[in-house]
């Protein structure tokens, strides 16, 4: 079964087009990542297949319920894990997980099974009697997660599920990731803009930019297609005869120089180092310095687009896009006030 289907879906706020006639498919049991920056149109997208924003024009199915006729059948469905917090810090662990899940209107009994599987499932058994404010940010976070699955839902969407942990909780975190998709078997929709996120945790990226979808498919797959290795020459001197000498060669997919600069992209780049020294000095060309680059993500981002994610991400602005959740500049869609939860009592939990 298709967890996902998206067609043609398009959102636009006034004259800005958020996001641009996309179409894809996630497939059951798939970890599937959405690359890009901030602004390129990811949150908005996922905010339109959790309901939480019409789209413009365009379908899209989650677990086969219409987004748009099926509303409360998508959400009951699905589980969300905010870029934001979204926890009671004043709660314990286990109340946090007792009260989502009265939202979802569990029984008592099936309550206290699901609560005891979600805590071994993120391995959090020993903290669930302590306030969430005592948990570190890596503990918040895979709360979190469990909190997503605790309802059992058919896909689980995590938008930037990393972001303001340091590197040894963001790969405490994706460890997790990894497991919940593997134990739960549940279809995860991940947005990133983490090279190394995408690269480690993804079945398949899409590469999204300016609201469109600029590549899908394996992370290798996608590196693969870039055709080898860069391996980045400095010359001392003219390099118009070296890349004269370049154009004949058959193990040469593509070269491109800035200033005094040749990159070159060959399959095996080690191997064909001594290849291009020699070339350079039958050239009269002196090499001041080499550098291998194989190729990830980011590169295959630039090749698409032409900048980087870093540099998309600061034309466009922090700002430039609202975080999942939020459909109304910055006023978080809440299910529930925090004021009005009242705390969970024995029976509840």
């Amino acid at each position: 079964m298709v967890a996902i289907q998206v067609d043609d879906l398009t959102k636009t706020f006034g004259e800005t087009v958020a996001v641009d006639e996309l179409s894809f498919r996630v497939e059951d049991g798939e970890l599937f990542g959405l690359l890009g920056p901030n602004g390129a149109g990811k949150s908005t997208l996922i905010n339109m297949l959790v309901t939480l924003l019409r789209p413009t024009a365009g379908t899209a199915t989650v677990n086969e319920h219409d987004i748009i006729e099926e509303t409360a059948a998508v959400r009951n469905s699905l589980g969300i894990v905010f870029q934001e917090p979204a926890l009671d810090e004043e709660l314990t662990g286990e109340e946090n997980l007792a009260f989502h899940a009265r939202l979802y209107g569990m029984d008592r009994d099936t309550r206290r099974r699901r609560i005891d599987e979600i805590f071994d499932l993120v391995g959090l058994e020993d903290e669930r009697d302590r306030p969430v404010g005592s948990y570190s940010g890596g503990m918040k976070r895979r709360l979190e997660i469990g909190r997503g699955l605790l309802h059992e839902p058919s896909v689980l969407f995590l938008d930037e599920p990393t972001v303001g942990l340091d590197a040894r909780t963001r790969r405490d975190t994706w460890e997790y990731i990894q497991r919940m998709n593997d134990e739960a078997g549940v279809s995860i929709v991940l947005t990133t803009h983490y090279i190394e996120e995408a690269e480690q945790l993804c079945d398949r990226v899409a590469v999204v930019d300016d609201g469109d979808i600029a590549a899908i498919d394996t992370p290798d797959a996608l590196k693969e297609s870039l055709g080898g290795d860069v391996v980045s020459l400095t010359v001392d001197g003219p390099t118009t005869e070296f890349t004269r000498q370049l154009e004949d060669r058959p193990w040469v997919a593509e070269y491109a120089t800035d200033d005094d600069t040749v990159r070159v992209t060959v399959d095996r780049g080690a191997e064909r180092i001594a290849d291009l020294v020699r070339l350079a000095d039958e050239a009269g060309a002196s090499i001041a310095s080499i550098d291998i680059h194989r190729p990830n993500l980011e590169t295959v981002f630039l090749s698409l687009t032409g900048s980087t994610i870093g540099e998309r991400s600061s034309a466009s602005g922090a700002a430039a896009e609202p975080a999942l959740g939020r459909t109304d500049g910055g006023q978080q869609d809440r299910t529930t006030d925090r004021q009005s939860q009242p705390a969970p009592t024995e029976d509840d939990r």
